[in-house]
């Protein structure tokens, strides 16, 4: 019932929408001086903004067509292709090919691993646009759940980590791999399971970005929502079936829309400000500063659901049970053991103003590991920024990334 309410919801706001829009293209054949009337200008932008704010369910692009490599000649820009290596029901594996030049020596190969916490992996567009340059770069595209059938079975974080150990074998040998945020718990298992098989799939190293290895060190308000009640309480008031038409019509979801909810409950006062802000740089017409606002929100509204295992799983096992930090995480039975990772360089990257995963939660990660040499091990702490910026945005592409690159050049 829950996710046919949305839908009725949505279907109404659309229709306003297009009345906005209507009006909008009405407003546009407006004759000088008339369009440039102050009540026309703040109406117009009215109409945008509330145009802006729909909520899409289908991924946008990464719109990544050429980056800049150094050559010995100097810059140059070459093609980037995207490029389909790995699939399956859940998951795309999308290699960003690059047309380097002749000659040119072979790139770090580097496994992103984006988050399954209601968006897709194209908020990482910053990330993977700023890997580009150094790295043969491969990407986890997650699905939307509501588009994959119930027929192809359950989705936890079991096979979060069997994705991460069959996508490393496809890089294979001393590849590096990148989580950030939710999947930083199951990456690091699947190194551990790796290393502790021997498999020659072992990470030459595995950065840990703004993930919850340890909940019990800072907790933020995601933690204590997380654990405010049983799971049964999530499992019966935000879990709920996907509806016809979709193709994944009867599997249980945690849907999308509820996470974006969610996230902008966690701060009103930052989304309000920032669509405040939109309103008067329309009205204003300042199309670069308005376009940044309106990029970013297209990406953040575009909301991906998650499959209800993962979901549960996530909060359970990490959340409230903190098992990978207790010792006590289990992947199809098997326990998990950090400390058998001896030979991937280790390297945690947190925010310092994150309020959804505290400062001290990643770092865990290096008590977990101690067999790691200390000259395979860096932390870094990046002042100043919150949790996107530490993937995303100046900060991440001026003082995180350089830490970042230099750090898997000295482990290839």
């Amino acid at each position: 019932m829950l996710y046919a309410a949305y839908e009725v919801q949505r279907v109404t706001l659309d229709g306003a929408r297009a009345v906005s829009r209507a009006a909008l293209e009405s407003l546009d054949l407006l004759p000088f001086p008339f369009a440039d009337l102050d009540p026309v200008r703040r109406l117009r932008a009215a109409h945008q903004v509330f145009v802006d704010s729909a909520i899409t369910h289908e991924r946008p692009p990464f719109g990544i067509d050429k980056v800049g490599v150094e050559t010995p000649g100097g810059v140059r820009a070459v093609a980037v292709h995207e490029q389909v290596v790995g699939r399956t029901p859940f998951c795309t594996l999308l290699r960003f090919a690059k047309d380097l030049p002749e000659g040119a020596p072979p790139q770090p190969r580097v496994l992103v691993v984006a988050p399954l916490s209601g968006h897709f992996a194209t908020l990482l567009t910053d990330t993977v646009r700023t890997l580009l340059p150094d790295h043969d770069v491969y990407v986890t595209d997650w699905h939307n759940a509501r588009d994959v059938g119930p027929e192809h079975g359950p989705f936890g974080l079991d096979e979060v980590v069997d994705h991460v150990i069959e996508f490393l074998q496809v890089l294979g040998p001393r590849s590096h791999v990148m989580a950030v945020c939710q999947p930083c718990v199951p990456v690091l298992a699947a190194v551990a399971l790796l290393a502790e098989d021997r498999n020659v799939a072992q990470p030459a190293s595995l950065t840990l970005v703004a993930g919850p290895v340890d909940v019990a060190v800072s907790p933020t308000p995601v933690n204590t929502l997380a654990r405010s009640a049983p799971p049964e309480w999530f499992r019966h008031t935000v879990v709920t079936s996907v509806p016809p038409p979709h193709a994944g019509a009867g599997r249980l979801v945690y849907p999308g829309f509820l996470q974006l909810a969610g996230f902008v409950a966690m701060n009103p006062k930052r989304h309000l400000d920032a669509h405040l802000g939109l309103f008067e740089a329309l009205v204003a017409g300042d199309e670069p500063g308005a376009r940044v606002t309106r990029d970013f929100y297209d990406e953040y509204f575009a909301v991906s659901d998650l499959p209800a295992e993962v979901y549960l799983d996530t909060i359970t096992q990490i959340f409230q049970g903190n098992l990978l930090a207790r010792g006590e995480y289990m992947w199809r039975g098997r326990p998990v053991r950090p400390e058998r990772i001896t030979r991937t360089g280790l390297l945690t990257v947190e925010g310092e103003r994150d309020d959804i995963c505290g400062p001290g939660q990643t770092m865990a990660a290096h008590e977990l590991c101690p067999h790691i040499p200390p000259y395979r091990r860096r932390h870094h702490l990046q002042a100043g920024v919150g949790h996107f910026g530490v993937f995303s945005g100046r900060r991440w592409e001026g003082q995180v990334y350089p830490v970042v690159r230099s750090f898997i050049a000295a482990n290839s």
